[in-house]
């Protein structure tokens, strides 16, 4: 399996890159940053751009850092890096518990944060984790700057809020300030790919729930908060009867006819598994809770 014939650039800078995109505007024109999911989808047919912008050696889209309370990843930044990083752990630990469980670890060390996001594949693992984390999406265009909030940043499959002359920059999470994250996927025995991933992160005030976010990717066209799940669990004790009762509503907001349906799952297996997957994630939160109490 070949690619068709590309024409190819390499960019050395972000405001190189905009450049070459607003050059090729009128072709059809994609960036390479880690290559997972494009480069397959080129050999396959599935992608056939005239014009391959190569960002892979743009230093200023990769590292990690801490500004007060904001953590700032760039886009080019390979998952490892994210995993090697303290600071990651402590301030995105919903980001970095799906990080954790997503491919192996060649895949780990060259797949990045911002390419998986800008692809966002359905089935991808960190669409959650940007939503629970209340993450903000920075995308560089002619026009400079912009901030896209997670929760409108995806439309749909393979579909976001980044313009045709524009790339997504950097990635800004909030501080989980002593929160919990956590993530529990059924992957695709084939591809590693979650049918279901279930993202949580919670906070508690000494047996209660003070805050929770909740968030699920494969299951429908983008990822999706469960927002009823968070609603039954604030204010309760986080505890097994507790998170059993929130789990049940893990689908109550969701379409069955709208969720995804293939050869992976059927629309109805993965209603099935958002409930048991919610449940995983929000047990495992509250075994990490009372761990972090006993250490105390």
């Amino acid at each position: 399996m070949f690619p068709d014939e590309f024409d190819y650039h390499e960019a050395e800078s972000v405001s190189e890159a905009v450049d070459l995109l607003e050059a090729h505007a009128m072709e059809e024109t994609e960036l390479l940053a880690g290559g997972h999911s494009l480069l397959p989808a080129m050999k396959t047919g599935l992608s056939s751009p005239d014009v391959l912008i190569d960002i892979s050696g743009v230093d200023e889209l990769r590292g990690v850092s801490v500004d007060g309370d904001t953590l700032s990843v760039g886009a080019m930044t390979r998952y490892s890096e994210v995993l090697d990083d303290d600071a990651a752990h402590e301030h995105a630990p919903a980001l970095t518990a799906a990080i954790e469980q997503l491919g192996d670890r060649q895949v780990r060390n060259r797949g990045t944060v911002g390419g998986n996001l800008s692809h966002a594949d359905p089935a991808s693992d960190l669409p959650g984790p940007a939503l629970v984390s209340d993450a903000t999406l920075v995308v560089h265009g002619p026009d400079g700057e912009r901030s896209v909030p997670a929760e409108e940043f995806f439309f749909g499959m393979y579909a976001t809020d980044i313009g045709p002359s524009e790339l997504l920059v950097r990635v800004e999470l909030p501080s989980a300030d002593g929160a919990v994250g956590t993530y529990a996927k059924k992957p695709s025995p084939a591809s590693g790919y979650p049918m279901v991933g279930v993202s949580a992160l919670v906070a508690t005030d000494g047996d209660a729930v003070s805050s929770v976010r909740v968030a699920a990717n494969g299951v429908m066209d983008h990822g999706v908060r469960l927002e009823p799940v968070e609603d039954a669990l604030t204010g309760e004790t986080l505890g097994d009867d507790a998170i059993e009762a929130a789990a049940s509503y893990a689908a109550d907001d969701l379409d069955e006819a709208m969720m995804m349906d293939d050869l992976q799952a059927s629309a109805a297996f993965r209603a099935q598994l958002l409930e048991v997957y919610t449940k995983r994630a929000l047990q495992d939160a509250s075994e990490r809770v009372s761990a972090s109490a006993a250490a105390d």
